[in-house]
């Protein structure tokens, strides 16, 4: 039965992620004027199809991506099925002049830059909209101002008291127990505080925050005082959320930062079978650890996909970014030599990380 229901999280997980990638493109295409012959969530044999609007709808086999198809010809099999498009037409929107029934190519270059980017828009706001319900879900949330010390805290005699809102920590603002968990790690160390103490705003040059230990020296908590809890009002839930937000994306930015300058090397990456085992831990958890694995997931794709390497939206916007600025297309040659070598390094990688994947499983 858990098999059966990591499975089928997993397809959900990954269903939604990809479905809310491809509709940003889809949307993006569909409001530019530009004519999508196919909308297809998956890849391999097509399972089921239906046809809309003049776009072919698609459901594929293997759920590991999907994609539009703005301007191929269709499969013969599908041909008579396909209803004939209408003419273009002038539209109003957010491009002063469009039209309707345009294949990708002929659409400007700000236009495509525009479809480019938007998958990768509608995963940072679908991973916002998922942290956002996470936050909703808490039983409170943590603000900033000391309501408790532990028993013979290093902090409490070395400058913070009892009431005490923490403003800046080392120069940095903190807004909730989140950024400001995000500053200690775990060892006894000084620290510049700016505090809000009643009407006044007092600097404390040197405050030592300790790690709350337990009787057997086993670290409970990277701090020794306990912050108060805060109104779940509009204002503080979305502002956790974008803090969960951002502590997402830096983390997986320097996760890919630390890829690129040799830090950390490819074998500490994981594929799809190492995210099902992601999902599969969390499930057993609960309903809160998928979704805030499938919020890190989402983020992560949108990332990805705006990373400056060959075959990914990215070096995509960046070509249309040269021809918005200089008025002068990249050549098409250059354009797939480069991303053709991307596609093959990119399917290597896939290749190699799930080879390790099953590796670790058995």
């Amino acid at each position: 039965m858990t098999a059966i229901l990591t499975g089928l999280v997993s397809l959900l997980v990954f269903g939604v992620v990809i479905l809310v990638h491809e509709l940003g493109h889809f949307w993006a295409a569909r409001h530019c004027g530009i004519r999508v012959e196919e909308f297809s969530i998956g890849f391999g044999p097509k399972l089921f199809a239906w046809n809309r609007g003049g776009t072919r709808y698609t459901l594929r086999l293997i759920p590991l991506g999907g994609y539009n198809l703005f301007s191929n010809p269709p499969d013969p099999e599908d041909e008579e099925e396909i209803p004939p498009v209408r003419p273009p037409e002038r539209k109003k929107g957010l491009f002063p002049v469009v039209m309707r029934g345009l294949e990708f190519e002929q659409a400007g270059a700000w236009q495509r830059f525009f479809v480019t980017l938007w998958g990768a828009v509608m995963n940072f706001l679908l991973g916002l909209i998922v942290l956002l319900i996470l936050v909703f879900s808490m039983g409170s949330l943590g603000g900033t101002t000391i309501a408790q010390f532990v028993d013979g805290a290093s902090s409490s005699q070395t400058g913070l008291q009892l009431g005490d809102t923490l403003v800046e920590v080392d120069g940095k603002r903190v807004h909730t127990a989140n950024s400001l968990a995000q500053l200690f790690d775990g060892t006894a160390q000084q620290h510049t505080m700016t505090v809000l103490r009643g009407d006044e705003i007092v600097t404390l040059p040197a405050v030592t925050v300790a790690p709350t230990e337990d009787a057997e020296g086993n670290i409970i908590s990277s701090v020794d005082f306990r912050v108060a809890a805060v109104p779940k009002t509009l204002r503080n839930v979305l502002v956790q959320t974008g803090e969960f937000f951002q502590y997402y994306s830096t983390a997986i930015l320097g996760g890919f930062w630390d890829l690129a300058t040799g830090q950390v090397g490819v074998d500490q990456l994981s594929g799809p079978i190492g995210t099902v085992s992601a999902v599969s831990q969390a499930v057993q958890y609960g309903w809160r650890d998928v979704l805030s694995l499938m919020a890190l997931l989402t983020i992560n794709v949108g990332i990805f996909n705006l990373l400056p390497v060959p075959a990914l939206d990215g070096c995509k916007l960046l070509f249309l970014l040269f021809e918005g600025l200089t008025g002068h297309a990249v050549p098409q040659r250059f354009q797939m030599a480069v991303n053709t070598a991307g596609m093959v390094l990119l399917l290597w990688l896939m290749l190699l990380v799930t080879m390790q994947d099953v590796t670790r499983i058995l």
